[in-house]
């Protein structure tokens, strides 16, 4: 602050005045004081006014996608478990895909000083985050892997997985497989996308560029998008569904035209219920509350100082088998060019 205060050639206590927003502060010197501010970096370290206040400042950030996703509920749920018996405290925060709502997040808990952040990554370059952990916030990604930053991750086998689900679909007969997923800016659309294309591969089945769908505003244009396409290509007797919220418009979509026990679906995760449908949803399961806990338990061991190296986990999936994956294609098994 005093740094600030030189550079800006007012008082430590205006600079105070300015940071805290109180009146009676002219336009000038608030300009002032706030680009000497930005051209120092300078972060108020709320942290101390709440030691000064006699309030535990410990505490870690954790910024998901969508906290209202069960996927990243079961993460946050997890991360929580692990830090609850320190007296850690877990501020939580969604971006909805929007990397300047992440990077707002992480300045956010900056301010009050956390000790680390699990981070699922909107952005598609966490270089900026090299600046907080030379201050010494420690960092572990989540769910995609980390670009431009070696620090540690944790994510699921998602290409793996997702060749796992396409396979399973081909040994029952099919080869017309469309491909719903999410955005293909996003690593872990990437690697599921190319899991699918690595099955087909195998199979010696061509990739069809117009059976492939990526990113959707909400779950009606899932649906509707479903939609056109079985519309369009009669051909296709499977779906492979790569995001768990993607699930359930997908396949409102497949019986709203009566094909319920016609198209074969898998999907990588499911939904709460997608057990008790009929059929059941066929998932690639992820764990996320592995996910969470390992990544709370590696970002708990860095703040204790041990780790020296990042390590990055790469955690499996497993298919759960419940009727809608079974559904029976036009091709017989030895047809399926299968070795």
């Amino acid at each position: 602050m005093r740094d600030v205060a030189a550079l800006a050639d007012v008082s430590i206590k205006t600079v105070s005045r300015v940071i805290n927003k109180e009146k009676y502060i002219s336009e000038t010197i608030s300009r002032r004081v706030n680009e000497a501010i930005q051209r120092l970096n300078y972060r108020h370290n709320l942290a101390a006014s709440q030691l000064r206040a006699g309030v535990n400042s410990s505490a870690v950030g954790v910024i998901l996608v969508d906290i209202s996703n069960p996927f990243s509920a079961a993460v946050h749920r997890a991360v929580e478990d692990v830090f609850r018996e320190t007296g850690i405290a877990v501020f939580l925060a969604s971006t909805d895909e929007e990397a300047d709502r992440e990077k707002a997040a992480v300045h956010a808990f900056s301010k009050r000083r956390v000790d680390g952040f699990v981070i699922m990554p909107a952005s598609h370059d966490q270089g900026y985050l090299l600046s907080e952990i030379a201050a010494g916030t420690h960092v572990v990604i989540i769910d995609r892997p980390p670009a431009y930053l070696n620090v540690d991750f944790v994510v699921s086998e998602n290409r793996k997985g997702a060749r796992l689900g396409v396979d399973h679909l081909i040994r029952h007969g099919h080869r017309r497989i469309g491909f719903i997923g999410d955005w293909p800016t996003v690593a872990s659309s990437q690697l599921r996308l190319a899991g699918y294309e690595d099955a087909l591969a195998a199979a010696e089945i061509e990739r069809d560029p117009r059976i492939i769908l990526q990113g959707f505003a909400d779950a009606a244009a899932v649906q509707q998008a479903t939609e056109n396409l079985l519309a369009a290509d009669a051909g296709i007797t499977a779906l492979f569904v790569a995001q768990n919220a993607l699930c359930a418009p997908a396949m409102r979509a497949v019986f709203a035209r009566g094909k319920r026990k016609e198209i074969a679906i898998v999907g990588f995760d499911g939904f709460d219920g997608a057990d008790l449908i009929e059929p059941g949803l066929t998932v690639i399961a992820q764990d996320p509350t592995l996910i969470g806990r390992t990544a709370g338990e590696l970002l708990l061991r860095r703040m204790n100082g041990e780790n020296p190296e990042p390590t990055g986990q790469m955690l499996d999936t497993h298919l759960i088998v419940r009727g809608s994956g079974e559904i029976p294609g036009p091709f017989r098994v030895k047809d399926a060019s299968l070795a």
